[in-house]
Parts: structure tokens; sequence; C-alpha cells
């Protein structure tokens, strides 16, 4: 089968790789190289770069929406395009293009986290489970039919944004095989109502920790901002980002007052209910660490509180 491929960041990659170890791959979209680093030097997304590593031809258009661009895509002649995080809209003349049209890969188990970032979304809205939903596209945001749906969904309790993203994107991968491999076993069917708000893009203003909130709460967004962007507090001036915790929402305190045992190892800060127990901890400009080999380095002052 001739696949057009249409992706961007991480989460894309491994997708196209199991594409193309099965398919034509004719040509690969992806978002234009950007300046980044000290240096701004042009860097490519992790899908362009491994194109290239496999040989196939890459385009990184601006839009979609101009005729000239409608016809390059069109003249690819494939059979389907398969898209995974890719980053632009696609308007009604790039979804018909195809015989088989645009197929998407979306990390949630739609209509549930419809939008830009379900994954974080997941397991911030507290959801026991998360999955993948292939689904062929329509002119909506993520209202097309699902083809197939995660038989093997990924519980949620402990599991972090990024552990949960490679997950999801290995399923990813495994299902649009599973799929592309006998279309016909798979008729589509619509959509149910969405039972939550559309997956918003991540805002780095929302890691920033609250204290108010409930230590489970604050667990949460711990777990789904690990690594990016990182769930944060201040003090003195100073970022501290918490990679991993655990709470316990029987225990009271002051929302932000710290109490912690350098000798113990342990450091306890109060919520808005319950406490938060940060296990592995970044100083600003610092490497991880265990919250024992912080503690043994820098200590919070016991009754400090932190806002």
């Amino acid at each position: 089968m001739k696949v057009v491929f249409m992706g961007t960041p991480d989460f894309s990659a491994p997708i196209l790789d199991a594409l193309a170890k099965e398919h034509e791959v004719v040509c690969v979209y992806t978002r234009a190289p950007k300046e980044a680093g000290r240096g701004q030097k042009e860097t490519k997304t992790p899908v362009h770069l491994l194109a290239e590593k496999l040989g196939i031809e890459v385009r990184t258009p601006k839009t979609l929406r101009n005729a000239e661009e409608q016809e390059k895509f069109k003249a690819l002649g494939a059979d389907v395009a398969v898209v995974a995080a890719y980053g632009l809209i696609l308007p009604k003349e790039i979804l018909k293009a195809f015989p088989m049209g645009c197929i998407n890969v979306h990390a949630s188990m739609l209509p549930r986290w419809r939008g830009a970032a379900p994954i974080q979304r997941a397991i911030l809205g507290g959801d026991e489970f998360s999955g993948v939903t292939i689904m062929q596209m329509d002119e909506g945001l993520d209202t097309g039919d699902i083809l197939l749906e995660d038989e093997n969904p990924v519980a949620l309790a402990k599991i972090s944004g990024g552990a949960l993203h490679d997950k999801l994107s290995e399923h990813g991968a495994e299902m649009i095989v599973t799929y592309l491999r006998n279309p016909k076993a798979y008729p589509p069917r619509k959509q149910g109502e969405m039972t939550t708000p559309y997956a918003a893009k991540l805002d780095k203003n929302e890691a920033r920790i609250d204290f108010g909130e409930s230590a489970e709460v604050i667990e949460r967004k711990i777990r789904a901002f690990n690594p990016f962007p990182g769930a944060y507090f201040e003090f003195n001036g100073e970022r501290f980002k918490i990679l991993e915790a655990d709470f316990d929402m029987q225990a009271k305190a002051q929302s932000g007052e710290v109490e912690d045992s350098a000798t113990a190892g342990v450091l306890a800060i109060g919520c808005g209910q319950g406490i938060i127990l940060p296990t592995k901890i970044q100083r600003q400009g610092k490497k991880p660490m265990e919250i024992g080999e912080f503690l043994r380095g820098f200590c919070f002052p016991t009754g400090t509180i932190l806002k």
C-alpha cells in the first residue's frame, strides 16, 4: 500500500517506523525546522530526522490551504494518508485526496479528550485508563468515525506523562499496522457524545503548583507534567521541580507549609487537603535527585510557607 505519513514530534516517529516496515511510504509531511538552543541552530523534527534516515522524501509546507500544495499532495497518488500529531489543520481537499482519505492515530479513547494534549489531560483529569483510537478524519476536531480502538488501555494510577506518551506511541504504531493489513475488518462507527472538555494545548503556566489544591490533584499534576514542562514551585527566587511524589489525604497541614526531616530523608508540604511528599526533586540548574540525596545538600526551613 502507498502511504503518505504526516507527523511531527517524538510520539509520531515509532508510527512512521512501523509503517515503513510494511508499506511504501512515498512521502513524509512534518513541521518546518525551527531555530533552537543557545546558538539558534536549525533543528529538524524527530519525524523529519527519521524520514531522512529511511530515505523518504520530506515536505515541510507552512500551510496546506493553498491550491498549489493541495495539487502536489494529490499528485503523490497514495492510497491513504496516516496522521499522528502533525500540527497543521487539514482542509477538505487534503482529507479527500486519496481513496482511503486521512486516518488519524489519536492518543485517547475517543470521544474522550479530543484535542492537542490528550495524554496529559487524561492524567490531570483523574482518568483510570487511557488508550489509542484509529480514526477516519473529517473536518471536525477529532470527531471522525472510529475505525479501531485500544483493547488493552493503559492504567493511569501511577504513570507519568512521559511513560504514558511512550506506551501510547507503541500502541498506536501496532494498531495502525493492524488496521491497514485488513481495513475491511474494521467498519467505521460514529463517536458518542464527548464526556470531557477539549484537551487544550499545554500552557507552561499550568505547571506551577498551587498548594491550595488538594494533594491528590497536585500529585496528578506532577505526574502529568513529567518530564515536560515539569510541575514546580519557587522559593527565594529559585525554581524547584517536583518530578515524583506520594501524597497523604488524611494528614493535615497549612497550605504550602514545609515539614522536613533531613535525617529521615522526608519532605512534606501541606496542601488544601492532605500533604504532598516529594520523592524526586530538581533544583534549578541541577540534576534530578531522590529526596534523601536532595535533603542532604539543601533544606527548606521547617514552617516555611511556599506560595
